[in-house]
């Protein structure tokens, strides 16, 4: 597949800057009097407003001139900040610039809602000018009956390769992968490849190494662009290229391919059938969306924000948010229930329901500490079965020193405040429930680790309910076994 733009036949690529100090469908440079762009690169609010009034008022000539100019990614950057109606209008006005790039680099919500308006013939065009990766992304979340019209209208080639790639479970290597490389048999000279290289240059995307194969098409080497550039012609392959590398099986997880190109700080990587044949490869740029894409998810996962997009449908938004909120509903009962356990207590001694906030809440700030610790190790592999003993005692460890520290002040401050005995009811009461979050940001997403579940989900729910369940039941159960309260 290709991702060139139809315009790419009427544009000098060697054209020189606009005055603006941009090229012509590019990104601007680093001049802050930019009429688009502000200091960060962000589109200007007054240049979405001037886009917004020149829809509202039908002048698709000025909405052409005023978008022209933009990169791709810019071009996206103002569909995701326009309303529905106002993309439905934006895109007839610059038909000729929505090209796949533009589509490629669009939020996945709003290109939803987009391909859901456009015809199928219009859309099985736009992702034939796209890496076929780019083109699943693109069609993938659409229903069945939608893709299948969408599939049908593509050429044979394009649609074999993304019936492939939709073959595959969603986030792996073989759902992400390119299918676009440059492979050869290793028989080749340097000199041989280079020409070969010259006489098929049409056919080939951007690659960064070659790969080298047997007669079985699996791979045996690669060799870099700067070895076969300075190399001389006559020598063979086989002598100068690189049998150590680093194969990437269909079914590994975006997670897992992501770790191995930060590990093994790869710029590409090939990706193998389960015979071990070459089917396609990974390339950087696409681990970088990937690394972006998880991070965000983990961290949305934590609050049981559900995707986060600002773009998501209220519906979703709602569906996604809610369930994690009835179910903390139910955690928090187990609070109250050891709370109203005590109620006789605190109906004695008011100082208790003043002072039972901050042992909960101390706490809860103390799980989610380590609980975000603890997920970013599973993530990034470093707790595993091996070591899981050792990141225990390390974060008991620093849970007793926390937990020592804010039992000193908080014990002080009671004393001065309330009296002596009540003060170190509250410090010692702070040291358990600091202990406690610290176990409990360590166990409780190892367990769903264990359990095969992802330790983002769900985690800070049990840690919340934990270290407010045993804040309270040790500073109360205290509160009563020291005498304070009959």
């Amino acid at each position: 597949m290709s991702a060139q733009s139809p315009l790419d036949d009427v544009i000098d690529p060697q054209a020189p800057l606009q005055e603006d100090g941009a090229h012509e469908g590019g990104r601007p440079d680093d001049r802050v009097d930019d009429a688009r762009h502000d200091e960060e690169n962000r589109l200007k609010p007054e240049y979405v407003r001037s886009v917004r009034l020149a829809l509202e008022e039908d002048r698709k000539g000025e909405v052409y001139e005023l978008v022209e100019p933009l990169h791709p990614a810019d071009v996206a950057d103002l569909l995701e900040l326009l309303d529905n109606d106002e993309r439905a209008g934006l895109t007839l006005a610059i038909s000729d610039l929505m090209t796949g790039e533009v589509v490629a680099e669009l939020n996945d919500w709003v290109r939803e809602e987009m391909m859901e308006g456009m015809p199928a013939e219009a859309v099985a065009l736009i992702a034939e000018q796209l890496e076929t990766d780019d083109a699943v992304q693109m069609i993938e979340d659409l229903d069945e009956d939608e893709r299948e019209a969408i599939l049908a209208e593509m050429e044979a080639e394009d649609r074999a390769a993304i019936e492939s790639a939709l073959s595959y479970p969603e986030e792996t290597a073989g759902r992400l992968m390119s299918r676009d490389f440059v492979a050869v048999p290793e028989h080749l000279t340097v000199g041989g490849l280079i020409d070969y290289l010259r006489e098929h240059g049409t056919l080939l995307g951007d690659f960064f190494e070659v790969f080298v194969v047997d007669e079985a098409h699996k791979p045996v080497g690669t060799c870099s662009l700067s070895w076969i550039l300075t190399t001389p012609r006559k020598i063979a392959l086989a002598d100068v290229m690189k049998r150590d590398q680093t194969l990437i099986p269909v079914a590994m997880d975006q997670e897992e391919v992501a770790l191995m190109f930060q590990k093994y700080a790869l710029i590409s990587a090939a990706v193998v059938d389960e015979s071990g044949r070459l089917v396609g490869q990974m390339t950087v740029d696409d681990v970088v969306h990937i690394i972006s894409e998880e991070a965000g998810e983990d961290a949305l996962l934590l609050s049981g924000a559900g995707d986060g997009d600002i773009n998501e449908p209220i519906r979703e938004a709602y569906a996604a948010r809610v369930r994690w909120l009835v179910a903390n509903l139910g955690t928090a009962l187990v609070a109250s229930l050891i709370i109203a356990a005590f109620g006789a207590a605190i109906e004695q001694l008011v100082a208790l329901a003043i002072l039972m906030p901050i042992v909960a809440s101390i706490g809860g700030n103390a799980g989610t500490q380590t609980m975000a610790v603890t997920v970013r190790a599973i993530a990034t592999n470093q707790l595993t079965k091996a070591n899981t003993g050792k990141i225990l005692w390390r974060e008991t460890r620093v849970a007793i020193l926390n937990g020592v520290t804010i039992a000193v002040l908080v014990g002080i401050a009671t004393a001065l405040v309330f009296d002596q005995l009540l003060g170190a009811v509250i410090a010692l009461a702070m040291v358990i429930n600091v202990v406690t979050a610290g176990l409990a940001g360590v166990l409780v997403p190892v367990l769903f680790e264990r359990a095969k579940q992802d330790p983002a989900v769900a985690s800070s729910v049990f840690v919340t309910m934990v270290t407010d369940s045993m804040g309270f039941f040790a500073f109360l159960g205290l509160a009563v076994a020291s005498g304070l309260v009959g």
